[in-house]
């Protein structure tokens, strides 16, 4: 009789096919190990078949499946809990909140994009057939024009000095405008002894004129006997003048780009956000990285809200936001509360602080995706 043990058959991770070096690594192993220590290898030495890698494939996505839920289920039913299981070492069991945020983030910004046709908004750009600007220009001119003879803007003085102020200003644009090109080597040097940022702000404008009135693509383009040194100022301000072009020409692909930019701009905010975060809590001894955590779990539930709502707006045609948006403020609380482990007076004060930093933060990262957006579309 043969001493050797019955191995149980349990695929290609079975006994019979454990080796005693890692097959990745070279690391040595021993029977029992069933990962390499040294770089996670499974230790098997069986041939990939095709029912291992389904096998294996579905495995892995049930498992995604099961943390995916048990995430779900504690960020909607236990507020702050699944923070201090993260931050206690219990994650395995958990999404990585980085992950889950960038993931829903994407999710609910590519729900907008798709629902919601901005392309449409570039007939109204400027240039087009159908262009707003086109359109009030025309009214400004030629209509304006026509019922300053009528009986209603006679016997209105204020309708009347409105014409006449459309009227002026219009004229006063196309007249710089034809003063520019007229003579632009002398236009474009007088912006020399003007401050840094009203200087640049009247080269943008110049060169935002001279695209309109030349057919160019590049700042190579411009004609030498206009005065425009290859600086890195004088590029700059030419690049910002065509984003703005393009940006009157095409509004509804901007506002597209600049919502798809958005995910990724949560990850530049929240970090900040954490810092006042850290700031108010800076007496319970939690690190940076705790608070952090926390602003993603809370987020990712606030993202999770606005999905729901945004599905439900969209089956049954109202608006919920509001309903949501209380319930997301009743939540954060109760997970603050909860995660910190505080009374209700002192939540309260850090509660209203935090929401107020964050609104304020939230503005000026909007201010500056709009301006940079506008400066690079």
């Amino acid at each position: 009789m043969s001493n050797k043990p019955i191995l149980k058959q349990k695929g290609r991770y079975g006994l019979q096919y454990r080796g005693v070096e890692c097959t990745n690594c070279k690391h040595p192993l021993d029977v029992s190990d069933k990962y390499c220590p040294n770089c996670s290898q499974a230790n098997s030495t069986k041939k990939l078949t095709l029912k291992d890698f389904f096998d294996e494939f579905f495995a892995s996505l049930i498992s995604y499946d099961s943390r995916l839920l048990k995430t779900l289920s504690a960020l909607l039913t236990k507020p702050g809990k699944i923070t201090r299981d993260y931050v206690e070492g219990k994650r395995v069991s958990y999404t990585n909140p980085f992950r889950f945020l960038l993931s829903l983030s994407i999710i609910y910004f590519l729900m907008v994009n798709f629902s919601t046709n901005f392309a449409d908004l570039d007939k109204y750009g400027a240039g087009k057939e159908d262009s707003i600007f086109d359109k009030v220009s025309s009214i400004n001119i030629s209509n304006e024009i026509l019922k300053l003879d009528s009986i209603e803007i006679k016997n209105d003085e204020k309708k009347l000095l409105k014409v006449l102020d459309t009227l002026n200003v219009i004229a006063d644009i196309n007249k710089r405008d034809s003063i520019m090109m007229a003579n632009p080597r002398e236009h474009f040097g007088g912006l020399l002894e003007k401050p840094f940022f009203e200087r640049f702000g009247a080269k943008r404008e110049f060169f935002t004129v001279f695209l309109e009135k030349k057919n160019v693509y590049s700042f190579d383009e411009i004609p030498t006997d206009f005065g425009v040194e290859e600086s890195r100022e004088n590029k700059y301000a030419f690049n910002a003048a065509k984003s703005f072009l393009r940006l009157k020409q095409q509004p509804g692909s901007f506002l597209s780009d600049l919502i798809s930019k958005l995910p990724f701009v949560i990850f530049f905010f929240l970090p900040v956000f954490a810092f006042f975060i850290w700031l108010a809590y800076i007496r319970k001894k939690y690190t940076f990285t705790e608070h952090l955590i926390f602003s993603f779990h809370n987020q990712s539930l606030l993202f999770i809200l606005l999905i729901i709502s945004f599905l439900v707006d969209s089956v049954f045609d109202i608006f919920t936001g509001w309903l949501f948006f209380l319930i997301f403020a009743i939540y954060l609380f109760l997970a603050m509360r909860k995660f910190y482990q505080q009374g209700f007076f002192k939540t309260s004060v850090k509660y209203i602080f935090l929401n107020t930093i964050f609104f304020i933060l939230a503005m000026f990262a909007m201010v500056i995706l709009f301006t940079g957006s506008a400066f690079t579309y």
